[in-house]
């Protein structure tokens, strides 16, 4: 008996199990969020708990505590008051969660940095509540487009390789299918880049900013 190939799958089922997941994709609402400060343990637990439907395996971690040390050490979370983190800095963490998987520490600071700088603890007009409330009002219209665009890839993969052996034929469409996502992710990716680095270029990272102030106040300066 012959061994089955890893890749004789079903493209079908694999649009379909990737359609119903799309339909799941969720997020926190601001709403959900604890009115009380939490300690780091507090922090790791909501968001493991809220965030579990995003991950990959079972074992991931959504949020450690070397993570979120991490994210204080290079500027991209305000310390915490009395080693307790506000609503605020959940707010931050879940944008960080978002971005982290496709932009460098460098490009998130670029990108979140002036919003931190201007809205955290803003008691004057908007602040980051308002902003992350705006930002994931977006969802539902996005979820239905991504959903549609994803119909549309599918239907252009399957109309590849047809002349290619019919027990080849749909592990090669699969092939086409992916890579055909991957180069939609590939674009944006070198989109965000561009602009961030544009962004860096008008604006000091926060990173920046604080070692400068550093060797301001050192001695002899």
């Amino acid at each position: 008996m012959s061994k089955v190939n890893k890749m004789d799958v079903n493209i079908k089922e694999i649009m379909n199990d990737i359609l119903k997941s799309v339909s799941k994709i969720d997020h926190i609402r601001p709403e959900d969020l604890p009115n009380i400060h939490l300690y780091m343990d507090q922090v790791t637990t909501f968001m493991d708990a809220q965030l579990e439907s995003t991950k990959r395996h079972p074992e991931d971690k959504i949020l450690t505590k070397t993570m979120i040390n991490n994210y204080t050490k290079n500027h991209l979370l305000p310390p915490p008051e009395k080693k307790k983190y506000s609503r605020e800095h959940l707010l931050l963490l879940i944008f960080i969660y978002y971005f982290k998987n496709i932009l460098t520490i460098n490009d998130i600071q670029a990108l979140l940095g002036p919003i931190t700088e201007k809205y955290f603890r803003n008691t004057d007009g908007w602040d980051l509540q308002d902003i992350y409330a705006e930002v994931f009002s977006m969802e539902k219209g996005q979820i239905e487009y991504l959903q549609k665009d994803l119909v549309k890839r599918y239907n252009t993969a399957t109309e590849t390789f047809q002349q290619a052996p019919e027990e080849e034929r749909e592990s090669l469409q699969l092939f086409s299918f992916l890579c055909l996502l991957s180069f939609d992710v590939y674009v944006k990716k070198m989109l965000l880049e561009r602009v961030l680095d544009d962004l860096g270029g008008k604006e000091a990272r926060p990173a920046e900013k604080a070692e400068k102030k550093k060797s301001e106040k050192r001695p002899g300066n």
